[in-house]
């Protein structure tokens, strides 16, 4: 049985990226949301931890060991660069171990105290040799081929809600039957050229809270069904919501909280240990992105603390 433990909180928001004038890439929403974590009524003494870095050992069980020795030394060239959307730094790549590193410890986490939450991760667009849309190091794999590595884990599911395909996840787990991607994301949005996950559901511009809903419901019960999972790692993206810049959906943080309540109680209800990455989240209104991401952690406290 799951403990009633308290559960452990990762944070990697103090590695900041040093990133150029106007980048788009919101990188503020993770220090306000741990400043917002850490002012929360329902935070725990002990609950906030800052991650270690993800070894090289730990990332080639998901990437190429070339490619994370380029990303390491710098040694990617601009088209490279280009395809990830950062400029290379110390600080990027520091980050980007540590994004992994949280994911990883999370999901030990969970396996004790039923679930664990990295307040970043979700990069779910690397793939075995390249990153891709913001993405260096694809954090769920790396975690779940460590969690296989220890014993204590031999199937994982990824639940990935962000608005995106986790391409490079779908990818990398291709041929891998011991890891059931299943992704639900916009059918018309970045990226133009899909993978092909376990399971996949697509859904059309405009798609609202009940609808949404509606299908999440049919593919989680796919997924436990196929995939019979010992773990799953749940990518819950801020960005379906109807506010996001880069959406397209027409979800309203009600429904959003909705859909975290539901897959984190029906793991709940089946004893299943979860770990929580925040994934993307674009919003016109940088603070609607950060309630979203607030309110998924507040109610994975709820449910498993």
């Amino acid at each position: 049985m799951i403990a009633a433990v308290a559960m452990k909180i990762f944070y990697t928001d103090h590695y900041v990226l040093p990133l150029p004038p106007g980048h788009r890439f919101p990188m503020r929403k993770y220090s306000e949301l741990r400043d917002r974590v850490t002012q929360a009524p329902w935070l725990m003494a002990d609950m906030l931890h800052e991650p270690r870095a993800a070894t090289d050992a730990e990332l080639s069980r998901a990437h190429c060991a070339d490619y994370v020795s380029r990303v390491q030394s710098g040694e990617l060239d601009s088209k490279a660069m280009r395809r990830i959307g950062f400029p290379w730094t110390p600080e990027m790549v520091e980050r980007s171990r540590r994004s992994s590193g949280a994911t990883i410890e999370a999901c030990f986490a969970a396996l004790d105290e039923g679930c664990g939450v990295n307040l970043a991760g979700g990069t779910h667009h690397a793939f075995y040799d390249f990153g891709e849309g913001f993405c260096v190091f694809n954090d769920s794999i790396v975690a779940a081929r460590a969690l296989q590595a220890s014993g204590r884990v031999k199937r994982v599911g990824i639940i990935d809600c962000d608005v995106h395909q986790g391409n490079g996840t779908a990818a990398i787990a291709r041929d891998d039957a011991s890891i059931f991607t299943f992704s639900m994301h916009g059918a018309n949005n970045f990226p133009f050229r899909k993978e092909t996950s376990d399971l996949d559901i697509e859904l059309a511009d405009g798609t609202v809270d009940a609808d949404y809903l509606q299908a999440l419901a049919r593919g989680v019960a796919e997924t436990l069904e196929r995939a019979k999972p010992d773990f799953i790692i749940y990518l819950a993206g801020a960005d379906p919501h109807e506010g996001d810049r880069l959406g397209r959906l027409k979800l309203t943080q009600d429904g959003l909280a909705a859909r975290d309540e539901f897959v984190l109680t029906t793991l709940r209800r089946k004893d299943t240990p979860v770990a929580v990455t925040m994934a993307g989240g674009y919003g016109k209104v940088i603070s609607d992105t950060v309630d979203i991401h607030l309110r998924t952690v507040e109610l994975a406290v709820r449910f498993f603390a």
